[in-house]
């Protein structure tokens, strides 16, 4: 590996770097995006259950809130129990928007890093062309600079697809799971609002 690193010289640390705060997203998202911790089966009804036995108390909204982000979404619908439609509609919507921002945290980075690795692969590949040319003398080159020139444009530029290549895959999977996610929460938000209005049961 370090043999590797060499050959490859300096311009490999950035994509390094990068390789490993992709690897840290991806398992941290991964443990984060569990279903059962973000939408546990089950919760809406055990919700109501609680709230028809014993109403809205602050037991009830506080295990809710601390339990999930469905459980967040469901403890402000039912901390507007009393309140229009209108009004209900607009403290779920807003914690669903805050909840939408947490389940997405650090994509947005994992993206950067998909975009950016090809990048800095094809930089490491420009500065091993240099290398390559500046080994060139008009008595003739030299053949470590010109397999040195060589090693570093093609292994930086490996490397950077290496990085890119799992990160996007993972990027779209994250993305995709959160987006079904969402729409399983506001199904399940809009099944609170018609039964806390009496228009199912």
């Amino acid at each position: 590996m370090l043999a590797l690193i060499e050959a490859a010289g300096w311009p490999i640390w950035p994509l390094i770097i990068a390789s490993i705060l992709a690897l840290a997203i991806i398992f941290e998202r991964f443990y984060t995006l569990r279903r059962p911790q973000v939408i546990p089966n089950g919760l809406l009804e055990q919700a109501l259950t609680n709230l028809r036995q014993h109403g809205p108390n602050p037991d009830l909204l506080r295990g809710l809130a601390e339990g999930s982000p469905l459980g967040r979404v469901l403890a402000s619908g039912i901390r507007n129990l009393g309140a229009n439609r209108e009004v209900m509609k607009e403290s779920l919507e807003e914690t669903g928007r805050a909840v939408a921002h947490d389940l997405e945290r650090y994509l947005m980075s994992l993206g950067t890093i998909a975009s950016v690795a090809p990048l800095l692969g094809l930089l490491g590949t420009v500065i091993g062309m240099v290398e390559i040319f500046g080994s060139q003398a008009p008595s003739g080159g030299n053949p470590a600079a010109l397999a040195h020139g060589i090693s570093v444009a093609l292994y930086n530029t490996a490397f950077g697809l290496i990085v890119a290549i799992p990160s996007m895959i993972f990027y779209r999977f994250f993305r995709g799971r959160v987006d079904a996610y969402l729409v399983e929460m506001e199904q399940q938000a809009v099944r609170l609002v018609e039964i806390a209005h009496g228009e199912r049961k």
